[in-house]
């Protein structure tokens, strides 16, 4: 039988106002996929104004992060699906940046 909570493990837990692992889950779950949304979004766009084969393959390459973000968010490896998304995606930007030339 379980003993009754005490003064400090009642504190304790009103200061953890954290989420739970299944809410930290679904959160980024579907942030990945509203990033995913908006980049295929992007894609169909930027074909339209100016096709280009390295436009298709860093589009492709952020849609490829996105779904990896959410299978690793789904397993519960929240902070790596983070980590994922946000280097991923600094990389891509940077990458588009930079001119066709070099």
């Amino acid at each position: 039988m379980p003993e009754a909570a005490g003064p400090e493990e009642a504190e304790e837990a009103e200061q953890r106002s954290g989420m739970t692992p299944r809410q930290a889950r679904r959160v980024r779950a579907v942030t990945s996929a509203v990033v995913m949304i908006a980049v295929a979004v992007a894609l169909v766009l930027r074909l339209g104004s100016a096709p280009s084969l390295l436009t298709v393959g860093l589009y492709g390459i952020a849609l490829i992060l996105s779904g990896t973000a959410i299978v690793l968010s789904r397993r519960g490896r929240t902070r790596v699906a983070t980590a994922v998304l946000g280097c991923g995606f600094v990389t891509v930007i940077l990458a588009e940046r930079l001119p066709a030339g070099t």
